[in-house]
């Protein structure tokens, strides 16, 4: 009998010292977490991380602080991030910045894929290639027949050197065997407007910030660069289906944690973005940017990663493209 109650009292005392051991982790998140976005306030990236962090927040008990913090093409909140402590309480929000910059900026401060966790992709936008409407050409087909009867005669404008419109028209143009000449504009604002001017014929664009000038006919679209049709136009044909089988052109945004964050906690971060983009709200406000839900795994999302930063190392080094 006094063995029993020896035992118990053991166990119970095992227990507690289990119980007072636990990693921090298992009760996460214990406080709020901070979501740095490394581009300003009001961009795509930035409006699109604010609700799914508040989804999120509810799904997991505590508040998702955001915090905009620019500066090097997204590689200074990147860095913060990287040198945070792994415990799911810091994390990156980004874009295609984040495989673009490893072959563009020789020394960032960190590795792209070593000193993170990718957690989940969030939502992406496909890209569509839009021309102003007194162009030579009216379809995708005659402006390729344009382009190479014709090069380094037309020009492109985009957001700045480096950035993921300029990288995927390079990639795009070195696929299509063309020569067009690429005009760097400090932002997408500008770009856009000059392109709505006349002053460049091209531009890779999103439906969300084109679709006005689309209305009023003062561009056309060419085609879309998603691997499918979109909902939103589906009579608009994919540069895949145009005669590059697999070419895609994704502004992609998701979540990331420092290397070293527990398995536990990815996933529960993980489930939670799953369950936020799901949320009616949630997508009808993605969808109202033109940005389609997506959630999915982590070894989804690294598996992308490690896709695109050799594909981009690639196209600046093809296209001799060199940081402003």
């Amino acid at each position: 009998m006094v063995t029993s109650r020896i035992t118990r009292r053991g166990l119970m005392g095992a227990a507690g010292v289990a119980i007072a051991g636990r990693p921090a982790f298992a009760a996460y998140p214990d406080r709020p977490i901070r979501l740095i976005v490394p581009f300003p306030p009001g961009g795509t990236v930035d409006v699109t991380a604010r609700p799914v962090a508040a989804a999120m927040a509810e799904l997991l008990g505590q508040p998702i602080i955001v915090d905009n913090l620019p500066g090097v093409g997204g590689n200074l909140g990147a860095q913060r991030v990287a040198r945070s402590a792994p415990d799911g309480h810091t994390l990156l929000f980004t874009a295609p910045n984040h495989t673009i910059n490893p072959g563009l900026i020789p020394n960032p401060g960190f590795d792209a894929e070593r000193n993170f966790v990718p957690i989940s992709l969030c939502a992406q936008i496909p890209e569509i290639l839009v021309c102003h409407r007194d162009a030579p050409f009216r379809s995708f087909a005659e402006f390729v027949a344009y382009a190479r009867a014709r090069p380094r005669v037309l020009t492109y404008s985009s957001a700045g050197i480096g950035s993921h419109p300029h990288v995927t028209m390079e990639l795009l143009l070195h696929r299509l065997g063309l020569e067009v000449l690429h005009v760097p504009y400090r932002g997408a604002a500008p770009a856009f407007t000059d392109l709505v001017a006349g002053r460049v014929q091209l531009k890779l664009d999103s439906f969300a910030t084109s679709r006005a000038q689309i209305d009023a006919g003062a561009i056309r679209v060419l085609a879309i660069a998603s691997a499918a049709r979109s909902p939103v136009a589906p009579d608009l044909p994919t540069i895949a289906e145009m005669g590059l089988p697999g070419f895609e052109g994704i502004l992609w945004m998701g979540f990331l944690a420092p290397a070293g964050t527990p398995a536990e906690v990815i996933t529960r971060i993980a489930t939670s973005v799953q369950d936020a983009v799901k949320s009616p709200a949630v997508a009808e406000r993605l969808a109202q940017q033109g940005a389609e839900p997506v959630g999915s795994t982590p070894a989804a999302f690294a598996a992308q990663i490690a896709r695109e930063i050799p594909q981009w190392r690639e196209v600046i080094r093809a296209a001799n493209i060199r940081p402003e």
